[in-house]
């Protein structure tokens, strides 16, 4: 159950109307989530946190799209974000991913989960070779 209710005549709001335009052209889609939808009790975070969003996730980077959500759901997995896994592997099955590419990122997730809780039990110093300098 949320912490919020969900704001009545969302799109009343200027602001909030603005917001969610720009996510629909963005996304080529007339859906708008539940996360854009309970951020609108504050217009000001819902046009921060979508700016945001839109610059890291929607614009051209040296990422490409799939990759990008493969990152977002592992570290979606590692903070516990039901929420954002299940939204986030929606949108990488939206860009192409497959089933053997999830199995795969599923491996690395659980791989990394269990190599960094080694690492943090063992305390263990950091090689001389992994510092840039």
């Amino acid at each position: 159950m949320s912490t919020l209710s969900l704001p009545a005549n969302i799109e009343s709001n200027p602001k909030v109307k603005a917001v969610f335009d720009d996510i629909r052209q963005t996304r080529q889609s007339d859906f708008i989530n539940n996360m854009w939808h309970y951020l609108a009790f504050d217009p000001d975070l819902l046009e921060s946190t979508w700016r945001e969003v839109k610059a890291v996730m929607a614009s051209p980077s040296s990422l490409d799209p799939l990759t990008k959500e493969m990152i977002y759901i592992a570290v979606s997995v590692a903070n516990a974000c039901s929420y954002c896994v299940h939204s986030h592997t929606a949108a990488a099955r939206s860009k192409g991913m497959s089933d053997a590419q999830y199995a795969d990122l599923l491996r690395v997730i659980a791989l990394a989960g269990k190599t960094n809780q080694l690492a943090s039990a063992m305390q263990l110093p950091v090689d001389a070779v992994f510092n840039k300098d």
